[in-house]
C-alpha cells in the first residue's frame, strides 16, 4: 500500500483571486490588491513588489475563486523531465523517438491547455475522458507571467492527461490534454520574491481512492533540463497575453502503466513553498460540464 505524505504548509504570503477581488494574504491579515487578476498581471514584477509592500486596506471574502481571469490563459510545457520523456516514448506507439528529439532541442514542446474559465480551482473536479483508458494527473510547478511575459511569481498545476490518447498519436496531443475541467490550477501565487530558488522545490504526488491512498510519490524541480526563464521567453514569442498567462514546466512524477484515475479519486499535489493543491476526480462529462467556478474560502 502507497504511503500518505505529509501535506505541504500553506504559504505566509500569497495572492488569489476572490468574489470580492484580488486578496494579498500575509501573516499580519488579508488586504485588497485590485479588482481583478488581469490588472495584477498587468502590472511589472517592480510595480507587483511595491503595490504588495504599501497594500493596507484590510478585506473579507466568501469564496476563492479560480486563479485567472479575462483572457488569462494556461499553456503548458512537456518533456521537460528524463523521466517524461522515457515515459512518453514508453506509451507511444508510433512515434516514441519524437520524444527523445524534443528533449535535447533548442525548442521545446508548449501546448495550449486552458482558457481560464474552462481551468478548475483547488477544490474543483477535474475531469477524466469517458473515452480514454488510461488518465493520470501530473503534478507540476508552473510560472504565474504578467502581460510582458515577467515570471511574478509561482503556483501549481496538475496537468490532466490521457496517456492512452496521446500515446495512439502525437497528433492527438490536444484531445489528451484540453478539453473541459482537465487542468486544475492552485487557486494562488506565491510572489516570485518569496520563491527564491524555484528549481529546488520538492513536488508531492498523492492519489486518494476509498478513502486510502492508491499511489504517492516525491520528486524536486532541480530535475528540471529546462531554464524557467527559456521557457517563459518562448512561449511569448510572437504571441500575446493581454491578461497574463500561467506557463506549467512539466513533470516527471506520472505513476507507471497501467495506472489510471478513476471516478471518485482525490488527487492532492503538494510543492514546497507553495502549499497544497487538492481536487477531485470525474469521469466523463455525464449530464454536462462540472463547476469550475469557485471553492470554499480557506
Amino acid at each position: 500500500m502507497a504511503q500518505n505524505l505529509t501535506p505541504i504548509s500553506a504559504p505566509e504570503t500569497s495572492v488569489f483571486r476572490t468574489d470580492t477581488g484580488v486578496v494579498l494574504r500575509t501573516p499580519a491579515g488579508d488586504f485588497e490588491l485590485a479588482p481583478t487578476m488581469a490588472e495584477v498581471l498587468s502590472w511589472s514584477t517592480a510595480e507587483l513588489s511595491a503595490r504588495i509592500s504599501s497594500a493596507s486596506v484590510p478585506t473579507t471574502f466568501t469564496q476563492r475563486m479560480p486563479l485567472l481571469d479575462g483572457r488569462g490563459e494556461v499553456w503548458a510545457a512537456g518533456v521537460t523531465y528524463e523521466q517524461s520523456r522515457d515515459a512518453r516514448m514508453e506509451e507511444s506507439e508510433t512515434a516514441a523517438s519524437v520524444y527523445d528529439r524534443i528533449y535535447d532541442a533548442d525548442r521545446p514542446e508548449l501546448f495550449f491547455k486552458g482558457a481560464a474559465w474552462r481551468v478548475v480551482g483547488s477544490e474543483g473536479t477535474i475531469l477524466v475522458r469517458a473515452d480514454s483508458q488510461i488518465d493520470v494527473p501530473e503534478p507540476e510547478l508552473a510560472l504565474v507571467l504578467n502581460s510582458a511575459g515577467e515570471i511574478v511569481g509561482y503556483t501549481i498545476c496538475d496537468d490532466v492527461s490521457s496517456r492512452s490518447i496521446e500515446g495512439e498519436n502525437p497528433l492527438y496531443l490536444p484531445q489528451a490534454k484540453a478539453y473541459a475541467a482537465a487542468c486544475a490550477v492552485a487557486s494562488w501565487f506565491v510572489p516570485a520574491g518569496e520563491v527564491p530558488e524555484p528549481t529546488n522545490l520538492t513536488i508531492q504526488l498523492v492519489i486518494e481512492r476509498d478513502g486510502e491512498v492508491e499511489w504517492s510519490g516525491q520528486t524536486s524541480t532541480d530535475l528540471l533540463h529546462r531554464a524557467l526563464p527559456d521557457l517563459a521567453a518562448f512561449l511569448f514569442r510572437e504571441n500575446v497575453f493581454p491578461d497574463g498567462a500561467v506557463l506549467s514546466t512539466g513533470t516527471c512524477l506520472v505513476p507507471d502503466l497501467p495506472f489510471t484515475l478513476e471516478q471518485g479519486d482525490v488527487v492532492r499535489v503538494g510543492i514546497e513553498s507553495l502549499g497544497e493543491l487538492r481536487n477531485h476526480v470525474q469521469r466523463g462529462l455525464g449530464g454536462g460540464i462540472v463547476q469550475v467556478a469557485h471553492d470554499a474560502a480557506a
